[in-house]
């Protein structure tokens, strides 16, 4: 995929894999990497910004000897994360007329 993911469709996709469960850094990059071609440096900036926005809460688990830094969802991050699919329905509708699709509307 040729198409650059702008930074708002980054977030809400962060956000929105943290609605089902709490991840750690690389089990989230690895379940948007699944979808998305992005490198394995894009996410951490990504959920530091979310994190210092108040989006995003971590904590730390013992995992073999060492700690996981999990990355769990916020109520105001489920705020901006409705904010963000609202957002995304009008411009994917939007794209899709003008790309061709829908044309019986």
């Amino acid at each position: 995929m040729a198409i650059q993911v702008p930074t708002e469709l980054l977030d809400g996709s962060v956000l929105g894999l943290l609605t089902r469960e709490d991840h750690y850094g690389y089990t989230l990059t690895q379940e948007v990497r699944a979808l998305i071609p992005i490198s394995e440096s894009t996410l951490y900036p990504v959920l530091r910004r979310l994190k210092k926005n108040g989006w995003l809460e971590t904590y730390d688990e013992p995992f073999q000897g060492r700690n996981r830094r999990y990355y769990r969802l916020t109520a105001s991050g489920r705020e901006r994360l409705a904010e963000i699919q609202a957002e995304w329905q009008d411009f994917n509708q939007a794209i899709t007329k003008l790309l061709g699709g829908n044309q019986d509307e």
